[in-house]
């Protein structure tokens, strides 16, 4: 007698389950799986870089190997950063006006994009990333300094770059649109019940901690404006009910006032570094209030609108622009407080504003990006570029795209890391044919620091 061996009820629908799951991987697969494609050119550069962040086409190994990239790629791994270098020869499969704009709709990752082209090397910068004048005066120096040797030139403007590109490499694989990537998300809906939601929850959580990070670090520099301000108020020598103050004064102060307790507001809802700017921007406007009063008191005539002192803005309003160049760096017209436009004039230093890092103390301006909303506030964005050229902050605050000035930190919605596809601005991704000469610029009016 023959038995029959029968599936329960029950057992059917997990059956089925399983087939299904069976199908759905299999269909993942076939539209993962690598395809073939001819050795060199852009679409392989693009599939390497999308993977490893480095590309070495097969006919440039002879001059950078492929250990030296695989060390390359691990230094970029361990930065987590999204900066990709292609190492690709100067010929059809790679037109040099267009080199750099098809990598990037290619990978489609919001990023740096450091291209060894023939003998020539550039650096394409997404802003949101890196400004491109920061990017060509890294590249630059890496170029001039290590002439010819392609390996030397890219670790030296890796390391340069490190430090200063904003955002997160983006996940392994990721990059532009593709059937895949519209597939791959439905099919893990299907199988995950939305799981593939937590992909991007992850990633707003990142930029949630970074930004908490960067405000508490704020909060410190600017608790320490608003006290010293606070402290300039208690010293005043003034009382609005007195015979001689007039209702001009009386005006002066109480902006003073105001500007303090808008300043102490704003910064206690402050939720963004973002909203730091408000904060600064009602400290300068209170001191130049006070320096109002203090010419009226004084029968003087009354100042004009400067900018704070750029050594340190706590010194209140500047009084007068003045040349000077930090150490190894060119020189730049700066406003300057009286004492320190007085310590210039006699061969002394300025008494320059100093931030903790982790580093060490250190000058607001190489202090990083964190502190654009705070200079922004005091400062604003037209003067700030030429006054910052070649620092670190200065790299953030080269454009209109400036996380002081933005609501999102970088204007265009995208953060270094960032999927964005082919929705990039062109006109940062020039060629090769552009003029200037192999190390991407020579940085515009500026050497460089």
């Amino acid at each position: 007698m023959r038995t029959v061996l029968r599936r329960s009820p029950a057992a059917r629908p997990a059956a089925r389950s399983a087939a299904m799951l069976a199908g759905l991987l299999g269909l993942l697969l076939l539209l993962v799986a690598p395809t073939a494609s001819a050795a060199g050119g852009i679409d392989e550069a693009a599939t390497a870089l999308k993977k490893s962040q480095v590309y070495v086409d097969p006919a440039m190994t002879s001059r950078f190997s492929e250990d030296q990239a695989a060390a390359l790629s691990r230094k970029l791994e361990d930065a987590d950063k999204p900066i990709y270098v292609a190492v690709v020869p100067d010929n059809a499969q790679y037109p040099s006006a267009t080199v750099a704009r098809d990598l990037r709709t290619r990978v489609g990752v919001v990023g740096v994009y450091a291209i060894w082209h023939g003998s020539q090397f550039k650096a394409f910068p997404d802003r949101a990333a890196l400004s491109p004048n920061t990017a060509a005066n890294m590249a630059g120096a890496a170029f001039r300094a290590h002439p010819g040797d392609i390996d030397a030139t890219l670790n030296d403007f890796v390391d340069q770059a490190v430090g200063q590109v904003r955002g997160h490499a983006a996940e392994s694989g990721s990059g532009g649109v593709s059937t895949a990537a519209i597939v791959i998300p439905l099919a893990l809906l299907a199988l995950a019940g939305g799981g593939v939601l937590l992909l991007f929850r992850r990633a707003r959580k990142r930029r949630e901690e970074q930004a908490r990070a960067e405000l508490a670090q704020l909060r410190t520099v600017v608790d320490e404006d608003i006290t010293a301000f606070g402290e300039e108020l208690d010293r005043l020598d003034f009382n609005p009910g007195a015979p001689d103050a007039d209702d001009a004064q009386r005006a002066d102060y109480s902006h003073a006032l105001d500007s303090y307790e808008r300043a102490k507001q704003t910064m206690d809802a402050a939720e963004r570094p973002a909203d730091v700017a408000p904060v600064t921007e009602a400290l300068a406007d209170g001191r130049f209030s006070l320096a109002t009063l203090a010419a009226r008191r004084e029968k003087r005539p009354l100042p004009d609108r400067r900018p704070p002192c750029f050594f340190d803005p706590r010194h209140g309003p500047s009084v007068e622009d003045v040349d000077w160049a930090p150490e190894g760096g060119a020189p730049r017209t700066v406003p300057a407080c009286g004492t320190d436009a007085a310590r210039l004039a006699s061969g002394r230093q300025p008494d320059i504003r100093t931030v903790q890092t982790e580093y060490g103390q250190q000058p607001y301006w190489n202090a990083g990006p964190a502190y654009s909303p705070w200079a922004g506030g005091y400062f604003g964005g037209g003067l700030l570029p030429g006054l910052l050229v070649g620092t670190a902050l200065g790299s953030v605050i080269a454009g209109p795209d400036t996380a002081w000035a933005a609501g999102d930190g970088h204007g265009s919605g995208f953060e270094g890391g960032d999927v964005s596809g082919a929705d990039f601005n062109s006109s940062d991704f020039g060629g090769f044919d552009d003029g200037g000469f192999g190390g991407g610029g020579d940085g515009g009016d500026f050497g460089g620091f």
